[in-house]
């Protein structure tokens, strides 16, 4: 078990973020101590790296994250669930609904590559443009 000091050193996170992740239920409320000290697990530390990266390197916005963390959960509930079925009537069903879980999350990363890609095309436009006038402006200096 873990103080809410050694999971902000380890993830990098403020106390204030994980409580506050931990109150929009960004994360599953820890354990307490019968003083009521927050008593997390390494599943909390790698649920908040989770977080962190789909903040950090996806660049979602925290009501995406939640929706994206909540797939995941779903996705692991149903992995493992999966092997303790033997009817293949329920394992098939069981691997539809984790078909439906993956596409809703590969259907949230295509909007926001899309998005990421919109914007990189308008940046390398404005660009080209940008670099269109410092060679008509050096050429006119030239020939000055």
């Amino acid at each position: 078990m873990f103080k809410i000091d050694e999971v902000a050193k380890e993830t990098g996170l403020t106390k204030r973020t994980i409580r506050y992740y931990e109150e929009i239920g960004l994360m599953p409320t820890p354990e307490r101590s019968d003083g009521g000290t927050r008593l997390y697990t390494q599943e909390h530390i790698h649920h908040l790296q989770r977080v962190i990266s789909a903040r950090d390197v996806l660049g979602f916005s925290l009501q995406e994250i939640q929706d994206y963390m909540l797939y995941a959960q779903e996705l692991t509930g149903h992995r493992e669930l999966y092997p303790q079925l033997r009817d293949p009537k329920q394992q098939l069903t069981k691997l539809r609904e984790m078909d439906q879980a993956l596409e809703a999350q590969l259907r949230t990363l295509d909007e926001k590559a899309s998005k990421i890609l919109a914007m990189k095309q308008e940046l390398e436009q404005f660009r080209e443009r940008v670099t269109t006038g410092i060679t008509r402006l050096e050429t006119e200096e030239k020939e000055s």
